[in-house]
């Protein structure tokens, strides 16, 4: 039971598969958490979108479950600190309160021949240059456009007035407040299609682009600051809330990662990996995007620190597929065991495009695909398969950072669900040619918005120290199997090139 001295921080992270509440000491370690997976639903092929009314049900059960679970009173809860699924985006009503339509999910790719039509019109460059970002279906401008065009349509006599867009942490925010904060940060932000990444706020041409009033859209608001408090009559005591985060940026946090030239990869639904660039704004030629890591102000004035990312869409959702999708598996933990009672793949590939392929390659038509099947091949093959696919993603990316850097990487920092598969890890070492280091604790997306709520409001008041308490779980050295899986990896790119031109 917790002392009625002790103080807390609470963070949500609120991922594409589920929403999850843990509470941290003033040590800085986790003494709790609850979580709840989160339905999926596919409308159509290439399609996914999520009930954000049950996202916010999800999160304010987690929250009561934890404290519970706990026996922490909310009046010992010092801040909040909330971390995100990005890109993911709704509209609802500001007087009812009620979304318009399901949000629709970063994975999603309705928007596809949108992205095209303006890609031949020219304005790929222009959003390039001021977003940061290549122009893809993965970011939510065109999610936006093609949510106001559905209420136009089928909900004619809505007064656009009363509607407001929002990410995942808007909408949360929003119903923390119980309606009274309508904001977002700059990491999430930036991750709309509609920020202009120097001037650090919407951008004006791209709003009108898309055809989205201003009105409709958050205030943005640095990472690192007080968004509003939470309801009292929902947890009794009004919380403030310190820290807004995207959630990769927050593991980036989580991980230490706040000088330039530091990385990490967090292998979740897709696999990110971020390198921080300081506060100076890289442009990759290597098909990176150019993103904020966080916002903070000093003395007044807005601080931003930058990032360029590698992000691959399929890495968990290709093994939630196995177990959801053909029933291949019964749980998630069992890949490792079966990719381990086989000595390879027996020549199987796959190529996890279940949306279609990230960076480098930008691709929004590549489709998944198993390639070499031939009648010997077992169902552990096909898992094997699976898993070295989502190495041999990390591979192409570490890659394009090595090239955009021209410093190597010397180790790989992960972190997340899929980074506890002991089989992945060694194999991702082994390919990578560098040593794999996992965190004791895993779950750094959470813990990088507890620790920037913390120091915001004061619990903590030394970064540093705060990750000096963070322990290395294991490290991942490269092994006799680097020529062999390096030699796969050239012949899954070969895979790679089929899958990108199936349709043809």
């Amino acid at each position: 039971m917790a002392t009625n001295t002790e103080k807390y921080i609470l963070a949500m992270d609120l991922g594409t598969t589920g929403n999850r509440a843990i509470l941290f000491n003033s040590q800085g370690a986790s003494v709790g958490q609850a979580y709840k997976e989160l339905p999926q639903y596919y409308p159509h092929p290439g399609w996914l979108e999520h009930n954000a009314e049950e996202i916010w049900e999800d999160t304010y059960a987690m929250i009561e479950r934890v404290l519970g679970d706990t026996g922490v009173s909310a009046s010992n809860v010092e801040a909040i600190g909330l971390t995100v699924q990005r890109e993911t985006c709704l509209l609802w009503d500001k007087i009812t309160g009620k979304p318009f339509h399901k949000a629709i999910v970063w994975q999603d790719r309705r928007t596809a021949s949108l992205c095209r039509e303006l890609a031949a019109k020219g304005k790929a460059e222009t959003i390039k240059t001021r977003t940061g970002l290549v122009l893809d279906s993965y970011f939510s401008a065109t999610k936006l456009f093609w949510l106001l065009n559905w209420v136009r349509q089928e909900k004619p006599d809505v007064d656009l007035k009363n509607v407001l867009a929002g990410t995942i942490d808007t909408w949360i925010l929003w119903k923390l407040t119980g309606g009274k904060v309508h904001a977002t940060d700059h990491s999430n932000a930036s991750r709309t299609m509609l920020m202009n990444i120097e001037s650090l706020n919407w951008d004006q041409e791209l709003l009108d682009l898309f055809q989205i009033p201003r009105e409709m859209m958050p205030e943005i608001k640095p990472s690192f600051s007080i968004f509003g408090k939470s309801e009292p009559d929902l947890l009794g005591v009004s919380i403030p809330i310190a820290a807004v985060l995207g959630d990769q940026q927050a593991a980036l946090f989580a991980h230490g990662c706040n000088f330039p030239g530091m990385s990490k990869c967090t292998y979740g639904t897709g696999s990110f990996l971020i390198a921080n660039t300081g506060d100076s704004l890289a442009k990759s030629q290597n098909q990176l995007l150019s993103t904020i890591s966080w916002t903070h102000e000093v003395n007044g004035k807005l601080q931003a620190t930058y990032a360029l990312e590698g992000a691959m869409f399929t890495t968990g959702a290709c093994i939630q597929w196995l177990r959801d999708g053909i029933k291949l598996i019964d749980s998630v933990t069992e890949t490792e065991h079966l990719a381990l009672t086989v000595e390879d793949t027996n020549g199987v590939y796959f190529v996890p495009a279940l949306s279609g392929l990230g960076a480098p390659h930008w691709d929004m038509d590549a489709r998944g695909a198993f390639l070499g099947i031939t009648g010997g091949v077992k169902r552990e093959n096909i898992v094997r398969a699976v898993l070295e696919s989502i190495a041999f993603r990390v591979k192409e990316v570490v890659d394009v950072v090595n090239k955009d850097s021209r410093i190597p990487m010397s180790n790989l920092k992960v972190d997340a669900g899929v980074s506890q598969n002991n089989f992945l890890m060694q194999y991702q070492a082994d390919l990578l040619g560098i040593p794999v280091e996992r965190p004791a604790f895993i779950d750094a997306t959470a813990q990088g918005a507890a620790f920037a709520a913390g120091l915001t409001v004061g619990l903590w008041d030394d970064y540093q120290k705060l990750l000096s308490n963070n322990k290395v779980g294991k490290v991942f050295e490269p092994n006799k199997n680097v020529t062999k899986v390096q030699e796969n990896f050239v012949v899954w790119q070969k895979a790679v090139c089929r899958a990108k031109n199936w349709i043809d």
